[in-house]
This record gives structure tokens, C-alpha cells and sequence, in this order.
């Protein structure tokens, strides 16, 4: 009987361990499951971030293009502005030296063509540096 009593202790002895290992081992188990739902809610907050940050940076770009883009009109017509100026300026100052070559004999009419041909050179250089500064100023409005 002594040794059935010993087994029987024996038998509840391991069932206890087993019972308290199960206990551990649900608890472990438990303990990995909210450490991985922790990761995934984690790693689901950082990509709403990054899909958030993401589409504020293609809207900065989007403005910054519609920016660029109102810059290159602005200075092209401020480049067609300063050639009509240029153009019209040219064409007085040629209608004037003609006017002048008209009124004038001799020695007074070369020197009318002479100031024709200043004025026209003038006006022409005029228009070239308007052109340029305009074609800087598109060039600069398209590099921001």
C-alpha cells in the first residue's frame, strides 16, 4: 500500500508540473501574441506616416511646378513686352531719322542716315539685351 501511495504522489506530483507548465507556456504564448499585435499596429501607424508624408510631398511638388510654371509665363511676357518695347522704339527712332533725311540736303542727309543707322543699331541692341534679359529670367523662373 506504501507504494501505491508513493505512486499516487508521484502521478499528482506530475500533473501539478504538467498543469503549471501548461499554465507558463499559455502565458508566454499570450505574451508573444500582444508583442506581435504591438509590431503590426506599430508598423501600421508607420506606413499611414509614410503614405501620409508621401502625399504631402508629391502636393509641395505639384505647387512648386504650378509655381515654376506661372514664373516662365511671367517672364515671357515680360520678354514679349520689352521686344514690342524695342520694336516700337526702333521704329520711332527710324521714322524720326527718316523724317530728319527728308528736311535735309547734302551733308545733313548723310548725317540723318547716319543717325538712322545708330538709332536702328541702338534700338536693335536694346531689343537684344531685352531679349536676353528675358530669356535669363525664364531660364531662372524654369531652375526654381
Amino acid at each position: 500500500m506504501k507504494k501505491l501511495l508513493i505512486a499516487a504522489m508521484m502521478m499528482a506530483g506530475l500533473a501539478a508540473c504538467s498543469q503549471e507548465a501548461k499554465q507558463q507556456t499559455q502565458e508566454a504564448a499570450s505574451a508573444v501574441a500582444s508583442d506581435a499585435n504591438a509590431a503590426a499596429s506599430e508598423a501600421k501607424d508607420a506606413a499611414d506616416k509614410a503614405v501620409s508624408e508621401a502625399k504631402d510631398a508629391a502636393a509641395d511638388a505639384k505647387d512648386a511646378a504650378e509655381k515654376a510654371v506661372s514664373d516662365v509665363k511671367d517672364a515671357a511676357a515680360d520678354a514679349k513686352a520689352s521686344a514690342d518695347k524695342a520694336v516700337s522704339d526702333a521704329k520711332a527712332s527710324a521714322d524720326k531719322a527718316l523724317s530728319n533725311a527728308t528736311e535735309s540736303t547734302g551733308k545733313a542727309v548723310e548725317e540723318a542716315a547716319k543717325d538712322a543707322k545708330n538709332a536702328a543699331k541702338n534700338a536693335l541692341d536694346k531689343a537684344a539685351d531685352a531679349t536676353h534679359k528675358a530669356a535669363d529670367k525664364m531660364k531662372d523662373a524654369a531652375n526654381k
